[in-house]
């Protein structure tokens, strides 16, 4: 209809971890790697070989709005839920859902599907 603003339905997730609970340094490391993702170089022969590791939010449209703070579209939230769930000793997080109407984020959102659906 003419004049309704286009809404979604979004989660905005914060979390924060709890450091002294971590084994390790390398265990706090592996939290973060399998939900943003990094980026491995390899060093070999004098050459430099670079490799991009997927992680959780790299196969799921989101907009960060932090280092810790983060929005998904709402049929997302099982499987980021799932995943906090199994950090749920070590790391705290939040979920608020909201209704998202900034034109320039919806687009963002649908950008980010689209390329995940065809595997950008």
């Amino acid at each position: 209809m003419r004049g309704e603003k286009k809404t979604r339905r979004v989660i905005l997730i914060s979390f924060s971890t709890h450091t002294k609970k971590f084994r390790s340094l390398g265990e706090r490391n592996q939290f973060f790697r399998e939900l943003y993702g990094w980026k491995q170089v390899v060093t070999k022969s004098n050459r430099q070989y670079s490799y991009e590791r997927s992680g959780l939010l790299d196969n799921v449209p989101h907009i960060k709005i932090d280092d810790s703070v983060f929005i998904i579209a709402e049929k997302y939230l099982n499987k980021v839920k799932n995943y906090f769930n199994e950090w749920d000793k070590k790391v705290d997080y939040r979920i608020m859902k909201f209704l998202l109407e900034e034109k320039k984020m919806l687009k963002r959102m649908e950008e980010l599907e689209k390329e995940i659906r065809n595997g950008v």
